[in-house]
Formats: structure tokens, C-alpha cells, sequence
């Protein structure tokens, strides 16, 4: 059975969902006013690998992953750059969602953006307030009163007493408790506003996630995900807002990936040491290796990032790709295999990717051997039950011939080299040189491409395989 970390109750719990075959699932999504950085990458890979494999368990999967399309950050970005918000988040969701797909990751079934559910903020504030959670202060903003939900600090483990005292003193005048936080901002002289029963203005940041999430899968559903960041303030605050306006529970269980640590620190742009994909990308023969990166740790852990892990996830690409080199197309044997089982033990032990690319890797050992020993076809039985479980992971899925030609990594950029098409030109060069018997012709063929970076290989009826060092 399926056991997943619940971040509210700190245990391993069986999965059940509250409606048989069917998983209900929320991720925060991005507030889009830069590019996607790799922190960000993480979560989504890490849920993106959760919907595979909820689906591969037979599981009716509906994936809601937001966009906050207003907030400061973004209104001070397009000052900033002086264009209008739109334009900005246009631009920011369009690079998102490159990015993403370059790595192999899903859209959701959903993705709503904040924007578009004003009106169900509104409805919830409202709710808010005849509940007695919520009050309008006199700012003008409107207000979640964080002592009248006593639960506070269940989901982060922190206790109201402890974050009075850390509160800082120059608390707004208007706020009850320094702990509230605002539902409702009163608009400000060239801010983007709408019109609400407590004056013009904009949703705060916490209640846009309470407002699509239960508008879109009801007010009590199976999974809330999102970056360890996220656990306070975001998700408590969340959670007092549902609960208070609902009277029941918001979710059932909770889940949080852990952070990239850069020299031992959080990566995050307050601190300046984040990178962005864009960055990254580059520098690697494909965003595979990114993503073999992402998935070679269980994500409630930390990751350390570094071109010297990057380098090793090549590498253990690269004889993963080695071992599915050549062989035919097959079908897995029937059945489920020992490796099968081995795979998905791992992932049912709260989705254990590292410990399932362990048993991708005795897999490929094993597809080795049985090539070695000249047993073809129980190797490519193997190599297509490796590529099924493989792709639960969203690595190993190119063609192998197209992974060893692609080019290694160089300082910043891929190496110079010869296109694809003059590599195939000189073989073909090549094999009406030897056809003709001028060997000599041949083999300063095959050194012009050694020279240039790229490697043959001669395979028994003829064939020439290439790939680039």
C-alpha cells in the first residue's frame, strides 16, 4: 500500500482518498514576475513524479496547480521595467511553461490564475467575517484574526505565544493581534484594484490559494503540496482560512519537498544565490541530467546543488543509455517482474525516487549481462520494462542513439563540433570508402571525426553507430 508523509500529523500515513480511485491534488504554483529558478524546478518535478505514479496506481488524478498573477513583487517588477502587469506575467507563465516542458514535466489539468477568481475571494472573505474570523481594520484592509482560529501553528508546529514574542514592535495600528494578516489591501494610487464591499482594492496573497483550491476541488480534498517555504506562513494561513470559513477540515494530508542548499545555505533570491534554469540548462548535454538530479533524492530531503552533481547525474545517464543502446523494440516480460515489484515498493514507501533509480540502475546491470552473454532478446524484454519504469521518473526516454550524439557540456555552452547532418554525411563518406576497398580513405574519415569530437562504433551487418565524446 501506498504511504505518504503528512506534514500536519509528522508521520508516514496508508494513502486512502477520500473518494475511492479518485486524488484530488493542489500545488502552490509560482508567483510569476522572474524566471523559474531551481528550487522552484524542484517542486515541480517532485509533484509532477507524485501524479505519474498516483496514475500509474490506477488513480483518477485532477492536478491543480496555480499561477499568482498579482502580488507586490510583480506590481514593483513591472514598475520597475514600466509595462503594464499583464504584459510582465505574460511574458514570466510563458517562460514558465517552456521551461517546464523542457524537463519533461506535465501541465496540470488545472491551472487557474489568481485574477480570474476575485469573485470566490470575495465570497470567502465575506464568509470570513460573519464567522468572526475577519474584520475590517481601520486601514482599510481587511483582516484574518488569527485568534479566533485556535489551531494556529498545528501544520508548522508553532505556538501563538512564541510567534507574539518574535513578532516585531512596530505592529500597525489597525491590526488586533500582530499575528493577523490581510485578506483584503486597500488600493494605493497606481496599483491594480477592484471593487469589493469594503472598498477598491486587491487580495492578499493567502487567500487567493484558499479560494481556487476549494473552488475547484470542494472544500475538503485529498492532497495540498508545495516547497518546505511554503509550510508557515502560506499553508498555516491557508488553513485558517478554510477551516474557519468552511467549519470543517481543509485538507487531508499535506505534503512539502525539501529545499536546494547552495554552499550549505537555502537557495532563494532574498539571499542572492539562486540559479535559474536558464541558467543551468546550458551547461548540460540535455535537461534530462537536470532532472536525473531532482529525482536522485527523496524530495521531503535537502539537495546540494553543484556542477559536480550535475556532472555525476551525466555520467549516470549516460550508462543507463548504454545499456538500452541497440537493442530492438520488445515487449516487457509478463507480469510483474521482480524489478516491478522492487520499483514499486520503493515508491509506495513515500514516493522513495532515489531509492527506485537504485533499482534502475540493477536493471541496467542486468540488461548488460544478458547482452554480454548474447541473450538479445531477453535484454530488450528488460530494456522495455526498464523504459516503462523509467518514464514514472521522466528520465531515460530518449532514444539512445539521440543521447550519445548529443554534445557534453563545455564551459557555459555545448562544445563546437560538427551538425548531425555532416557527421552522417562522412559516414556516409566513409562507407562507399571502404565498399570501394580504399581504407586509407576510410579510416582519415573516421579520424577527422575523432578529431572533431565525435566517436564511431562498427556493429556486425554494416551499421555505424556514432556518438560525440
Amino acid at each position: 500500500m501506498l504511504r505518504i508523509h503528512n506534514s500536519l500529523t509528522g508521520q508516514a500515513e496508508p494513502f486512502e482518498p477520500l473518494v475511492p480511485g479518485q486524488v484530488r491534488m493542489y500545488v502552490c504554483g509560482i508567483t510569476v514576475y522572474d524566471y523559474l529558478h531551481l528550487g522552484h524546478m524542484r517542486m515541480f518535478v517532485v509533484f509532477d513524479v507524485v501524479r505519474r505514479y498516483l496514475r500509474h496506481a490506477g488513480y483518477a488524478v485532477t492536478f491543480v496547480r496555480n499561477i499568482t498573477d498579482i502580488d507586490d513583487k510583480i506590481i514593483r517588477r513591472a514598475a520597475q521595467n514600466g509595462e503594464p502587469i499583464g504584459e510582465l506575467t505574460a511574458r514570466y507563465i510563458a517562460a514558465m511553461d517552456a521551461d517546464a516542458a523542457r524537463l519533461g514535466v506535465e501541465r496540470p489539468d488545472i491551472e487557474p490564475r489568481a485574477t480570474d477568481y476575485v469573485p470566490q475571494i470575495l465570497a470567502l472573505i465575506a464568509r470570513l467575517i460573519e464567522r468572526g474570523h475577519a474584520y475590517v481594520a481601520a486601514s482599510g484592509d481587511v483582516l484574518y484574526s488569527v485568534a479566533s482560529f485556535p489551531a494556529y501553528g498545528r501544520l508548522s508546529g508553532k505556538r501563538l505565544a512564541d510567534l507574539r514574542a518574535g513578532a516585531r514592535v512596530e505592529v500597525e495600528e489597525s491590526k488586533r493581534d500582530p499575528l493577523d494578516f490581510v485578506l483584503w489591501k486597500r488600493s494605493k494610487p497606481g496599483e491594480p484594484t477592484w471593487e469589493s464591499p469594503w472598498g477598491a482594492g486587491r487580495p492578499g496573497w493567502h487567500i487567493e490559494c484558499s479560494a481556487m483550491s476549494t473552488a475547484l476541488l470542494g472544500e475538503y480534498f485529498d492532497i495540498h503540496g508545495g516547497g518546505m517555504d511554503l509550510k508557515f506562513p502560506h499553508h498555516e494561513n491557508e488553513i485558517a482560512q478554510s477551516c474557519g470559513a468552511s467549519g470543517h477540515p481543509f485538507v487531508k494530508l499535506w505534503m512539502h519537498n525539501g529545499f536546494v542548499n547552495v554552499d550549505d545555505e537555502k537557495m532563494s533570491k532574498s539571499l542572492g544565490n539562486f540559479f535559474t534554469v536558464r541558467d543551468i540548462l546550458p551547461r548540460l548535454r540535455h535537461p534530462e541530467v537536470l532532472r536525473y538530479f531532482l529525482v536522485g533524492s527523496h524530495y521531503r530531503g535537502p539537495i546540494h546543488y553543484a556542477l559536480l552533481q550535475l556532472e555525476q547525474a551525466d555520467a549516470a545517464l549516460d550508462r543507463l543509455y548504454t545499456a538500452l543502446r541497440d537493442l530492438p523494440l520488445a515487449a516487457p516480460p509478463a507480469g510483474r517482474s521482480i524489478y516491478r515489484q522492487r520499483f514499486e515498493a520503493a515508491m509506495d514507501d513515500d514516493f522513495n525516487t532515489a531509492e527506485a533509480v537504485a533499482v534502475l540502475q540493477t536493471l541496467a546491470r542486468e540488461i548488460n549481462t544478458l547482452r554480454a552473454a548474447g541473450k538479445l532478446p531477453q535484454a530488450a524484454a528488460w530494456a522495455a520494462e526498464f523504459r516503462a519504469l523509467a518514464g514514472l521518473l521522466g528520465i531515460a526516454q530518449l532514444d539512445p542513439g539521440e543521447w550519445f550524439r548529443l554534445s557534453l557540456p563545455g564551459e557555459g555552452a555545448p562544445l563546437a563540433g560538427p551538425s548531425d547532418a555532416q557527421v552522417e554525411e562522412k559516414i556516409r563518406a566513409r562507407l562507399a570508402a571502404r565498399k570501394a576497398k580504399d581504407f586509407a580513405a576510410s579510416d582519415r574519415l573516421r579520424e577527422e571525426l575523432a578529431a572533431q569530437g565525435v566517436l564511431l562504433e562498427d556493429q556486425p551487418g554494416g551499421l555505424t553507430t556514432w556518438r560525440r565524446k
